[in-house]
């Protein structure tokens, strides 16, 4: 099938790594945990969004550009790292501002699932990380002689992406069943929203310490 082989290990092989805990993992449970299952649900949309990104990226060649040009790598990487970090301060901040006014703020504010899902894709998208993810694990279930790779890289990516779903929307409504008693108390709520926000910083310096090898 459009020079595809050893499917069946392909289908294996991926859902076990999406079952391996990782910062896409970390990031749709704490925001399901924080704002429950619908912000989880939008968070596992945004990353996989993100993810046809890498995969068509890598149908097209660019993740090729990021695995040989040292300058890309790193341009992609800061980049990242940046929005990253502007949207752990962010949280942190709204959330030593509601602390201290929350005399006068019964009402705690939540992100628009919308927000949500574009704060995910744009953290995916800027992991050059998930680009060499997808060009090395993908091209070991295509034929060398394959007639259209490209369409290859699509099929496998978009299969792939299909199977994330039903591991993280799992992991995004158990989250949020976990984290519904702490989200009731207003002042749990923002320390949870705190919580995410220093996750983000966390992810941030991560990011910023990869390399290519």
């Amino acid at each position: 099938m459009a020079g595809i082989h050893d499917l069946a290990l392909f289908v294996a092989a991926g859902l076990l790594l999406n079952l391996t805990p990782g910062p896409d993992m970390a990031y749709i449970a704490a925001r399901s945990a924080a704002g429950g299952f619908r912000d989880g649900a939008a968070a596992t949309f945004g990353i996989t969004a993100g993810c046809v990104v890498h995969t068509v990226a890598a149908a097209a060649g660019l993740s090729a550009l990021l695995a040989t040009s040292a300058a890309a790598f790193e341009i992609v990487k800061w980049c990242g790292a940046a929005y990253l970090l502007y949207a752990g301060a962010r949280l942190i901040a709204s959330s030593v501002k509601r602390t201290a006014a929350r005399g006068a703020t019964p009402h705690i504010a939540k992100a628009p699932p919308r927000q949500i899902f574009r704060e995910a894709f744009v953290i995916n998208v800027f992991n050059p990380k998930v680009a060499l993810f997808f060009l090395a694990f993908l091209p070991q279930f295509i034929a060398a002689d394959a007639p259209a790779k490209p369409w290859s890289f699509v099929l496998l990516g978009c299969l792939f992406n299909v199977k994330s779903l039903f591991i993280n929307l799992p992991v995004a409504w158990l989250a949020s069943r976990a984290g519904r008693g702490l989200r009731e108390s207003a002042r749990l709520s923002r320390w949870l929203t705190g919580a995410v926000g220093a996750l983000f910083v966390l992810l941030a310096a991560r990011l910023a310490t990869l390399s290519r090898s």
